[in-house]
This record gives C-alpha cells, sequence and structure tokens, in this order.
C-alpha cells in the first residue's frame, strides 16, 4: 500500500517492473547499467540510470521495512514489533571457509590480492557479506527487543560452490543445480543469528524452512482476510 500511495503522488516513480528488475540487477562487470524513462505526470519525463542495488543495499529488508513504517507514520499509526512479518530471501553465499582470511596473512596481502586471491575477489567479499550480514543482525537484535522474534524470517544458503555461486551461469544444469539447492533449503531447520558470534544456528524447537513459511502464508491469508472483511 505504501508504494501506491506513492505513485498516486508521484507518477514519476510509476517504472515498469521489467525495468525495475533488470536495473536492480545490474550487477557492475557482470551486466551494464540500465537505462530508462517514466513519465511525470506533467508531460515530462524522469531519467533513471541505474546498477545493482546491493552497491548500496545488498540486504535490502530494513528498506522495506523502512517503507512500511513511512506509510504508517503517514496514516497516523504507531509502528510497533507486532505491525511486521518480515521474510527475508538470500541469494546464497559461497562457502564459509572461503570467506575466511587471516589478519596475519591479509596485512601482508598488495592491492592485487585484495582484488584477487585463490579465486575469489576478498575485498567484495567482505563488503556484500557484511552489509547482508549487519541487516541479520540488526534486524535479529530489534525482533528480539520488540519481542517479534516469531515474525522474521531469514533464509540463507552460504554453502554454494562452483557454478552455483557463479553470478553469470544461466544454463540449464546450473539452473537445474540451483533448484535442487533450494529444495534442499526447504526442508532444513530454520536458522538465526547468534548475537553473541554473529554466525547462524539452528532455533531450538523450530520447524524447517517449508514449514515457517507455511504458517507465515496463512498468517499473511488470515490478515488479507480480516481486512477484506472490515
Amino acid at each position: 500500500m505504501c508504494m501506491i500511495d506513492q505513485l498516486e503522488n508521484q507518477p514519476a516513480k510509476n517504472a515498469l517492473l521489467s525495468d525495475i528488475a533488470i536495473g536492480t540487477s545490474a550487477a557492475p562487470t557482470f551486466f551494464p547499467a540500465h537505462y530508462f524513462e517514466t513519465n511525470d505526470g506533467k508531460g515530462g519525463t524522469r531519467a533513471f540510470n541505474l546498477i545493482d542495488g546491493a552497491v548500496a543495499a545488498n540486504n535490502p529488508t530494513l528498506l522495506a521495512m523502512n517503507q512500511v513504517a513511512e506509510h504508517m507514520v503517514l496514516a497516523g499509526q504507531q509502528p510497533a514489533g507486532k505491525s511486521y512479518i518480515v521474510i527475508s530471501i538470500g541469494c546464497g553465499t559461497s562457502s564459509l571457509p572461503k570467506l575466511k582470511y587471516s589478519a596475519k596473512d591479509a596485512a601482508k596481502w598488495g592491492v592485487l590480492s585484495w582484488l584477487i586471491k585463490d579465486g575469489s575477489v576478498p575485498i567484495l567479499d567482505m563488503f556484500n557479506a557484511g552489509s547482508a550480514d549487519m541487516v541479520d543482525f540488526h534486524l535479529s537484535v530489534l525482533s528480539a527487543v520488540l519481542g517479534s522474534s516469531h515474525q522474521y524470517l531469514r533464509i540463507q544458503y552460504d554453502k554454494l560452490s562452483g557454478s552455483a555461486g557463479s553470478i553469470d551461469d544461466c544454463s540449464k544444469a546450473n539452473l537445474d543445480k540451483l533448484v535442487k539447492i533450494g529444495e534442499e533449503l526447504l526442508s532444513e531447520k530454520v536458522s538465526g543469528v547468534d548475537l553473541e558470534t554473529g554466525r547462524n544456528v539452528e532455533v531450538p524447537g523450530g520447524g524447517t524452512n517449508a514449514e515457517e513459511l507455511a504458517k507465515y502464508a496463512r498468517q499473511l491469508s488470515d490478515e488479507r482476510r480480516r481486512r477484506r472483511n472490515n
């Protein structure tokens, strides 16, 4: 609803979904930057020059929550923990051992080693993993403080390797592999952030990701039915 309100007042933001998807997926060095224009409702146009949204927000969950909070405030409502049901699904990351670096070794690296090291890009790995994981960490803390941990679900796969971890391998074989990984991930136990170590651990007494998604779907369906009847 908050986006619908914005589009009514700011038609220049009414972009095609295809342009939005291409723009936010335009990862530098992999895909070209994306340009498009929208009508501003006054006979003019607004130009957009976009690259991958991960450059600013690799995990956009906080941005989504900010949109909801803004909508509630403008509607005269007070945002609270119970106002949110958050399902955050990651795109997967490389195997954890690959992302571990010794401070003693890194202290000896030059510019090239920070850019290319054992087939990975350490500086980008750290930026990407760090920005995404910090959002998950902050939301886990916030949800715990607000008593709404049961309304925040983060699903992420951190064991991608080989072609599965490649951003530009769209072969059928690789896509089939990713589907299989997704199906296996659904059967895994729900995990959450250990606030002491920052690592993901199984939630005691929690079900599988598939069970949690089904529970959230029921909640959203019930809420939609309630709003329709009001």
